[in-house]
């Protein structure tokens, strides 16, 4: 029997609500970005690996390789765990100030 599904890089989801776009969605205990628009009550793929750049909490700076979470309330990446959802690994430095930061999504090992 093949068991095989696909390489995991996206895993489909199903809207609550309409939802645009790169818009980060909790899954359960990790992160995706949707691929393109879901209307509520519809499905859509979420990419749920790879490098990419979210917003981030202007105060925060980190270095490389640090454990990063996602505050769905201000929906922005921190380096705090507390009431946050683990987002991945720090792709990159990040100064404080800076805006934007680049996260290797679910690489929570």
């Amino acid at each position: 029997m093949n068991t095989y599904k696909g390489t995991g890089q996206r895993l489909s989801y199903t809207a609550g609500s309409d939802l645009s776009a790169s818009a980060v969605v909790v899954i359960g205990d990790m992160i995706g970005i949707l691929v393109a628009d879901i209307a509520s009550g519809a499905s859509g793929a979420v990419e749920v690996t790879g490098d990419h750049v979210l917003a981030a909490t202007a105060a925060d700076s980190w270095s490389q390789g640090v454990q990063l979470y996602w505050n769905a309330t201000t929906e922005k990446l921190t380096d705090t765990a507390s009431g946050n959802e683990k987002a991945g690994r720090a792709a990159a430095d990040k100064a404080a100030l800076a805006t934007t930061a680049r996260v290797l999504l679910n690489d929570n090992a």
